[in-house]
């Protein structure tokens, strides 16, 4: 523990210059003693690191020295793909790891290539959590890292959408999509996939599983994601469409703006007809509902029927209080 944190102090001195006690006791939460004895082990060790007292005074390394003592640990080699992903890297467990990682990988550097490095990372920032949306709790992400990075099985409450069960999986790999984590496991002779939100508890159990070697995460995804959304609309909904509810339309999602984009002519009234894969009704009437009155269902009769009863209710809630 200590030659990790001594080297990682090392490092920070040659990425940053000049740190003081304070902000190194901080960095690593120890006390600024404990501070002052790694230094002294290092000045011991040879490293030519010394400290100047006073309000601008700190510690700092001998003009030119480099070290390269950068040898990567196992765990920060696991986090090296999230070093730009400071977020997701945190909620999966790894982000002291990515940290140390990014500050080793930075030493390695020659010194002209560290402050492009540190532009670079310093101007561009991915957020993959949409607008008005927060981050979904994921309390057993940690967990499940783990799990999936050491091949073990877990055995787990889960919560669907329509019922509670116990699952016994082997944990595959993680995904993030629009801010929610997604386990994709192997689980009663079949690849699954499972919302983490809806974990309710997860143990990591001691049984090691042996993971498919023809297993691609980044395939099996594409094609469920593919799969889940051509099942998912398998009805379709003709509508008449201001230019207004077009804009409303295709921000449904990618299977609107497709609908959007092919479109017929526009009409006398400039209004547009176009074809919309739909859920069933009761659900597309809810989506609808959102686009207002600049839309009219021509087809199926269901939907109309369904979006006028949605609408109906929202009325009699909305009437005026006597």
């Amino acid at each position: 523990m200590r030659a990790s944190r001594l080297l990682s102090i090392l490092i920070l001195l040659q990425l940053r210059t000049r740190l003081t006690a304070r902000a190194l006791a901080e960095e690593f939460e120890v006390s600024e003693r404990t501070i002052y004895r790694d230094i002294d082990a290092l000045s011991a060790a040879g490293v030519p690191v010394y400290g100047d007292r006073g309000p601008g005074g700190g510690f700092q390394l001998l003009d030119g020295y480099r070290t390269r003592l950068t040898g990567l640990a196992s765990d920060e080699a696991e986090a090296m793909l999230m070093i730009g992903l400071p977020g997701p890297a945190a909620a999966l467990g790894l982000g002291p790891a990515a940290s140390r990682a990014k500050g080793k990988l930075l030493a390695s550097l020659a010194p002209g290539s560290v402050d492009g490095a540190v532009r670079i990372g310093g101007r561009f920032h991915l957020d993959p959590v949409d607008w008005y949306r927060d981050d979904q709790p994921a309390e057993h992400l940690p967990r499940l890292t783990r799990a999936v990075l050491d091949q073990r099985v877990v055995e787990m409450r889960y919560e669907s959408w329509t019922a509670t069960h116990d699952w016994r999986i082997e944990p595959l790999g993680l995904v993030m999509k629009g801010g929610g984590w997604y386990c994709v496991a192997a689980a009663r002779g079949k690849t699954r996939i499972f919302k983490v939100s809806n974990i309710l508890s997860a143990t990591m159990l001691d049984t090691v599983f042996e993971r498919p070697a023809e297993f691609e995460l980044g395939s099996f995804w594409s094609m469920a994601t593919e799969r889940f959304e051509s099942e998912l609309r398998q009805g379709e909904a003709v509508l008449r469409a201001s230019p207004v509810g077009l804009k409303r339309l295709a921000r449904l999602g990618s299977y609107a703006a497709r609908a959007v984009q092919g479109a017929g002519a526009v009409e006398r009234d400039g209004w547009v007809r176009l074809t919309l894969p739909v859920e069933r009704p009761e659900q597309a009437a809810l989506d609808l509902l959102a686009i207002g009155p600049e839309i009219e269902v021509i087809d199926p009769p269901a939907l109309r029927a369904a979006l006028r009863e949605l609408a109906g209710q929202v009325i009699g809630r909305t009437a005026p209080l006597v």
